[in-house]
């Protein structure tokens, strides 16, 4: 083995090396990161339990209605297609 051969091994083994210490620390950089990120979200929802457990309770609101009264009643045609077609034109509309 010639001294270039060794060299370029030399090199070869620094390198790994130094992508190994580069993912090492790089893992340990975004575990902090996430450890930081949990601990925020923990110490934000015992802000709000906490908040929510002072308030009075609020009131029950009132069930909705499923089906709204409709705009038109039970009397009232709707407009013939050819009349809703003219409005639509007049309005700008293309149809």
């Amino acid at each position: 083995m010639t001294k270039e051969d060794r060299d370029r091994a030399q090199a070869r083994l620094d390198k790994q090396t130094r992508a190994a210490q580069d993912a090492r620390s790089g893992k340990a950089d975004r575990d902090s990161a996430s450890k930081a990120v949990l601990d925020n979200m923990a110490k934000l929802k015992a802000l709000r339990l906490a908040r929510e457990a002072a308030e009075p309770p609020r009131p029950a609101a009132a069930p909705k209605r499923a089906a709204a009264k409709s705009k038109k009643s039970s009397g009232e045609k709707a407009p013939a297609l050819t009349d809703w077609l003219a409005s639509q034109q007049s309005g700008g509309r293309r149809t």
